[in-house]
């Protein structure tokens, strides 16, 4: 409805109402229609305007939980839990995996221990075997060679070392057949000095796998090995 006045015009509507607003500061008034506050409408005054704009606030009182506080805070606590346990459980298969994939697999384990019957091997003579994935020389010698072995001034060597710490069996000397160099393969039964020669830069090795002249830096290596039997070794 309208209300005609002599100095001004008031327009009333269920949203908008429009009567002359103080230009010198904001002014929040509010009606009062009911006991819901959903139904309470707030009008803003914006200074300069000469106005009073009017917007109904919506309120969300009627969707919030009618649980105590306490309660949300267990339920939050819960729901913080479960998503740690979730996430503790994730990452252990996930590591469980990766340690499932970096282990050995059913070949390489097969190739973990080589057994050699050493009947087959005469003496004086040398066999080479592949042991994870690297050759093994296995000599078999005689006993001149094992006092030539053993009567060398070891403590003058480049890496010193006596014989009877290289071999378990004074006959049978079981040494990996790479060069300590450049890793290369060297020639049984050659050399200066009657052992091993590597020919790509000319080292040399004695009767007991010892680096005696070249670039070899160190004695040839000897694996782990053991003897079950009179007849047989076991490396690995």
């Amino acid at each position: 409805m309208s209300f005609s006045r002599t100095s001004r015009t008031i327009v009333r509507s269920p949203s908008r109402a429009v009567i002359p607003a103080p230009s010198s500061k904001t002014l929040l008034i509010r009606y009062n229609t009911g006991p819901k506050r959903a139904e309470t409408p707030e009008y803003v005054v914006t200074p300069g305007r000469g106005t009073y704009d009017t917007q109904k606030v919506p309120s969300f009182k009627d969707y919030e939980t009618r649980k105590s506080p306490r309660v949300r805070q267990n339920i939050s606590y819960f729901m913080a839990g479960a998503l740690g346990v979730t996430t503790a459980i994730g990452a252990k298969d996930t590591v469980s995996s990766f340690l499932a994939n970096m282990s050995a697999s059913a070949d390489v384990l097969a190739q973990a221990k080589v057994e050699i019957s050493l009947g087959a091997i005469p003496e004086g003579k040398n066999i080479i075997i592949k042991w994870r994935g690297k050759p093994v020389f296995i000599r078999h010698r005689t006993q001149d060679e094992v006092e030539e072995a053993r009567k060398t001034d070891w403590q003058t060597l480049r890496d010193p070392q006596p014989d009877e710490d290289r071999v378990l069996k004074p006959e049978w000397l079981i040494m990996l057949g790479v060069c300590t160099h450049l890793g290369c393969v060297p020639i049984g039964e050659s050399g200066d000095f009657g052992g091993w020669f590597c020919p790509c830069h000319g080292s040399h090795y004695d009767i007991s796998g010892r680096a005696r002249k070249g670039p070899a830096p160190t004695n040839l290596e000897v694996p782990q090995y053991s003897f079950p039997t009179e007849d047989t070794l076991v490396i690995g």
